[in-house]
């Protein structure tokens, strides 16, 4: 099946992308929540005659995916957490914890964005990549270090 993108998509393609998928996919999920258009001859002229402006709406959205690339580029952030007696953590760091830092900072980050493989669960420093853009990530630096116990 044939599809024109109405909006950007990570794993298809940008708006205004013509993309072949499944049948399925298409018709019961792109087409039934808006976010894809058959692409026929019609439906084809008529995002030839918009491309200006979805053009222009996606190098604003490269711009800002870029501003923010530089933002995070320069951060690191420092999480305490319990450690046990073998130096491992009291349960994990994840992305939402990440996300939380971060928001500390006044940097807006989706915790989805946050390309954490798996939670963190030991000490040290680790380099986390951040989505920002369709296809733009950002590394940040994250240090685990102990939390002084409470007595």
């Amino acid at each position: 099946m044939e599809l024109i993108l109405k909006e950007t998509i990570s794993s298809l393609g940008r708006e205004g992308d013509i993309v072949k998928v499944k049948a399925g996919y298409g018709r019961n999920y792109l087409l039934p929540q808006r976010k894809a258009v058959v692409a026929n001859a019609r439906n084809k002229a008529l995002f030839e005659k918009n491309k200006a402006v979805i053009e222009a709406r996606l190098a604003e959205e490269r711009k800002a995916s870029e501003n923010m690339a530089k933002k995070l580029a320069d951060i690191s952030i420092e999480i305490s957490q319990l450690v046990g007696k073998d130096e491992r953590l009291f349960g994990s760091v994840t992305a939402g914890d990440i996300a939380e830092k971060l928001a500390e900072l006044d940097i807006k980050v989706d915790k989805r964005h946050i390309l954490l493989s798996e939670p963190i669960k030991s000490l040290g420093e680790t380099t986390i990549p951040v989505k920002v853009g369709f296809d733009l990530t950002a590394d940040i630096q994250v240090k685990i270090s102990a939390q002084e116990a409470k007595k």
